[in-house]
């Protein structure tokens, strides 16, 4: 196991000259992507996981062009290729089924941004990005309980659940909504959305021909908005069906919280075409509240810093949690990359820089989604489709496809 630094005193502290240890906590997708990518520089880590065996849950990911250029300098393409889609085109409809706006991707897609859309099951994005990483690395069933940053320049005391401790020269929190290490620098609390979401898959089998469309669908109505896309090499459907959460009080965001199908059923089944196939053929599904966080104006110490949701969880309404996630992990790698010890802070301050603007302006954007796409039939409504179908255009997508990230991390071309 590459550990990081005892208590007690036993362990040397690294001259100025050495690379900092670097402490990861959480292995989800943006954990991951940093292990990789910070595994491509010969960065030294640890990654702490809080449980004991890797089983990544959810259903379906979209993948954007922005998040698909870096994993695929990480050499992620054999793997996406075998499990991934490529997206043909998204499309956008009425809950009656009313056309609304058509994006094509495809091979278009790939001529604009150098890289395709992609649809993929989270479990398979995660198998493939721990393909990256030296198991030796992955310290599993290690809860976090504090994270303590020391004074003059010590590093960071990590305090884990079985009585044990350890000391890192950067800690990066890659620990979710409800992130540990994000305490350490802000005590705020994850703002009810007053929404949930139903997510799960169903066999392309059990559907009509159209399910095998390598289409994003979305389906906008009155209080909700339904999404599917394929995963699996095509063989399951990936579905989200979002409502109003109005009774009760909102459980904790969890992907493994069950729903009751018959309250799916209840809520899209008069809705048109593949809506109402698909949620006639759901046997089992998951339905939690939906959660985000303001905007950080800052996320990092000298010595601590935040990636994906732990920096800014955001409501899933422009498909980039994911994609952000991987933005963030590339940029911080490139950034510690061949770092020394006394480069750690203002290479923590460059990443902060790199990354606060445009995450703050996704979570305001994705935030304000919530309101746009359940509109109740009437002119609001025709408004809102009008300006979908003028900005349906792939050109449109360029401020979020288009950015570049983490190019310092392998040599171009690669």
């Amino acid at each position: 196991m590459g550990q990081l630094g005892t208590e007690g005193g036993a362990e040397r502290r690294p001259r100025d000259g050495e690379r900092p240890r670097i402490a990861v906590i959480g292995a989800g997708i943006g954990g991951l992507t940093l292990a990789g990518a910070l595994t491509a520089t010969g960065t030294p880590y640890v990654i702490h996981e809080q449980t004991r065996e890797l089983a990544e849950v959810g259903a379906g990911v979209q993948l954007s062009p922005n998040a698909i250029r870096p994993l695929l300098r990480l050499g992620l393409g054999p793997a996406l290729e075998e499990y991934a889609v490529r997206i043909e085109a998204m499309e956008v409809r009425g809950w009656n089924g009313r056309p609304i706006a058509r994006t094509p991707l495809g091979a278009e897609c790939e001529r604009m941004f150098s890289a395709p859309y992609l649809t993929i099951h989270r479990a398979h994005l995660h198998r493939a990005l721990l393909s990256l990483i030296d198991r030796d690395r992955l310290d599993l069933g290690r809860r976090l309980n504090t994270a303590e940053e020391l004074p003059d320049g010590q590093g960071v005391r990590l305090a884990f659940d079985d009585g044990t401790a350890s000391v890192a020269d950067v800690v990066v929190g890659a620990d979710g909504i409800h992130s540990t290490v994000r305490e350490t620098l802000r005590r705020d609390e994850p703002v009810f959305s007053g929404l949930g979401i139903y997510r799960g898959l169903v066999p392309v089998d059990a559907l009509p021909p159209a399910a095998r469309e390598r289409l994003v669908r979305l389906w906008l109505g009155p209080g909700g908005h339904f999404v599917c896309y394929p995963v699996s090499s095509g063989a399951f459907l990936s579905y989200a069906a979002t409502v109003p959460l109005t009774t009760g009080t909102p459980p904790r965001e969890s992907w493994s919280r069950e729903g009751d199908p018959d309250e799916l059923r209840a809520a899209f089944g008069t809705w048109t075409g593949l809506v109402a196939d698909i949620v006639a053929a759901v046997g089992t599904t998951h339905q939690w509240a939906l959660h985000d966080r303001p905007p950080l104006s800052a996320w990092s110490t000298d010595r601590v810093t935040l990636v994906g949701d732990a920096a800014h969880p955001m409501l899933p309404f422009m498909a980039q949690g994911a994609n952000q996630a991987v933005e963030d992990a590339m940029d911080l790698a490139a950034c510690l990359a061949h770092a020394s010890l006394p480069a750690v802070p203002e290479r923590l301050a460059r990443y902060e820089a790199l990354r606060i603007p445009r995450t703050a302006e996704i979570q305001r954007g994705s935030r304000g989604n919530a309101g746009v796409l359940h509109l109740p039939d009437g002119p609001a409504q025709r408004r809102r489709d009008a300006q979908m179908a003028v900005h349906a255009s792939l050109r449109d997508r360029a401020p979020l496809y288009a950015h570049d990230t983490g190019r310092t991390v392998v040599p171009v071309g690669v």
